[in-house]
Parts: structure tokens; C-alpha cells; sequence
């Protein structure tokens, strides 16, 4: 089996041990080709030569973002000419949240997973999951407009100058732009095929999976329903007042989530749905702020990544 193994050495939780660990470990086993990234988009540019190059697996250690940027690397979107050869696609988390890889059952600590994705490859354990498309990109778990995009706007700001991306940082800039945005009015719609048109809505979530996220080791729920095997995940907003934002929220920690709300609007299987804003608002994909658009349209694209993860 041949392997390659990209690592980010600037993700949070990566460490020299844990990088010579998961090396030693693949390198008994496969044909290894180690590459660390140098810059951002270098993941996808390490997936693209290894998917040319008929690599059987690659093993992604970094954060959600560098498994983001390394499957749009190598898995080509809908309508764009296929591959003759993908290769199956390995996590070990290093990253601050994991999201993708927590949601898939890979254990959080990244020497017990170095073990469990050994054990999995060693079975032949392969998993089929379908994924999310925004636009012109795939996404994982999750993607928003909005307050999350405000977010992560913000703590890529505090990364760049060097702050971590803890959940505390996360929390205390969460309520931050929470105040800020609720100077502002409404002015998102939903469109889902089946429903009549959502309007009003202040921000939205559309997710691949459940979890929406974690606050640590808690999971955040939005759309408990939606799974990797389904279709995507919508939870929209249209009040910005505390007390029922709280109310949500609450829910949302709960350990049998199933968030309900007056102002709350949630699906948790669709197909596809276009979210517009009358002016430019953020967009976030799986944790990293994309840009500000006036449409963005989602798409659940089913069975179209083996990965290496427990069966669900």
C-alpha cells in the first residue's frame, strides 16, 4: 500500500512525538511519503499529486481546515470530469476542534488514533460517506452564513497574530458578535426544493453530520437527524433577542438535543438549498472564513468518499 502523509506542523495539537508516532507506525505497514505544508493550499496541491500518482491512501494530521483543503484537492466537484483512481483518505486529528473526525468516530487523541486508523487499515475497515458542496467547494460537517462566518472571521484574525483558537476564545468571541450583529435586520432567505421560501432569518447553519460542533469535549447540536448517509442539515434563525437565543442554545448542549424554537426554523434532511442575502454576508466553510457572498447554493452529494473510520 502506498501512503502519503501530510502533515501541518502549525496545527494546534500536532507535536513532534506524535508526527514521528503516526510515521513510524504507517511507515512499518506501507510505503510512506512524508510532506509537511508550507503554505496555504499546499494540502490540496500534496492531495492532487498523490491522487495523479495512484496513491491508495492519504492520512491528513492537522486540523479540520487541512482535511478540508486536501479532499477539494483530490475529489473532484459534480460535473467536473471524473478520476480513474481516488484514493481512500485517513485523519488523525491535530487540530484544535477535529469536528470531521470526532463526527466519524475517530478518537480525539491523536497517539489512540494513530492505533485505532492502524487497526482500520489493517482490517481493510472502509467507510462511504457523502458530502456537502458549497458552491464551488466541498464541505465536511459544516458550513454557514452569517454569525458562525462573523466567528471564524474573527479567530483566523486572532490566529494571525498568533492567539490559539481555544473554546474559550471561541466562546467569548461567539458573544461578541452576537451583540454585534443584533444591531442588524434580518435580511437572509432560504430557499428549499419541497418548502415554501424561509425569509427574515438572521443567520443560518447547513450541516453534513452531527454534531455542528464541540465546546471542548461537548458536543453542539443543531440538526441531530442529519448524518453523513443523509442529506444535509438546515437551522436558521430569525430572531436575534437573547432570551429565545438562549432558549435555543440551551437545547443545543443538551445531551438528547432536539432544538425546537417559535423563530427557529430546522430540517434535518434535504437535498439542496440556496440561501440569498441582500447584501454580501460570510461565509464559513468547516470552520474557515470563506469571503462575502450574496447567494451561496448547497448540495448533499451522497457516497462520494471512502474514508477510514469506523462503520456508523
Amino acid at each position: 500500500m502506498r501512503t502519503l502523509l501530510i502533515v501541518n506542523p502549525n496545527a494546534t495539537s500536532t507535536t513532534r512525538s506524535t508526527r514521528d508516532l503516526l510515521a513510524h507506525a504507517l511507515e512499518s505497514r506501507t510505503q510512506l511519503t512524508v510532506r509537511h505544508t508550507e503554505h496555504r493550499g499546499h494540502a490540496a496541491e500534496l492531495a492532487r499529486w498523490a491522487a495523479d500518482a495512484r496513491m491508495d491512501l492519504i492520512v491528513v494530521h492537522g486540523g479540520d481546515g487541512t482535511v478540508n483543503e486536501t479532499i477539494n484537492g483530490f475529489l473532484p466537484l459534480p460535473g467536473e470530469t471524473q478520476r480513474e483512481w481516488l484514493p481512500r483518505l485517513g485523519i488523525i486529528p491535530g487540530g484544535s476542534a477535529n469536528v470531521f473526525a470526532r463526527s466519524l468516530g475517530i478518537e480525539p487523541d491523536p497517539v489512540t488514533a494513530t492505533n485505532q486508523l492502524i487497526d482500520l487499515v489493517a482490517d481493510a475497515a472502509d467507510r462511504r460517506i457523502g458530502l456537502g458542496v458549497a458552491d464551488d467547494r466541498w464541505f465536511c460537517f459544516s458550513a454557514g452564513v452569517g454569525l458562525d462566518a462573523d466567528v471564524c472571521e474573527a479567530i483566523d484574525a486572532k490566529r494571525a497574530n498568533g492567539k490559539a483558537a481555544t473554546p474559550a476564545r471561541y466562546l467569548r468571541t461567539t458573544v461578541r458578535q452576537f451583540f454585534r450583529a443584533k444591531r442588524h435586520a434580518p435580511h437572509v432567505r432560504l430557499d428549499i426544493p419541497g418548502h415554501e421560501p424561509v425569509t427574515d432569518v438572521h443567520y443560518a447553519f447547513v450541516t453534513n453530520a452531527s454534531p455542528w460542533t464541540y465546546l471542548d469535549n461537548t458536543p453542539v447540536v443543531t440538526n441531530p437527524g442529519t448524518a453523513f448517509e443523509s442529506g444535509l442539515g438546515v437551522f436558521a434563525m430569525r430572531t436575534m433577542d437573547v432570551l429565545p437565543t438562549l432558549m435555543v442554545a440551551r437545547q443545543l448542549l443538551s445531551a438528547d438535543a432536539d432544538p425546537k424554537g417559535h423563530k427557529l426554523f430546522r430540517e434535518d434532511d434535504v437535498p439542496a438549498v440556496t440561501i440569498t442575502a441582500e447584501e454580501p454576508i460570510g461565509l464559513q466553510i468547516d470552520g474557515d472564513f470563506i469571503g462575502r457572498r450574496n447567494m451561496v447554493n448547497f448540495t448533499a452529494v451522497p457516497d462520494i468518499l471512502d474514508v477510514v473510520a469506523p462503520k456508523p
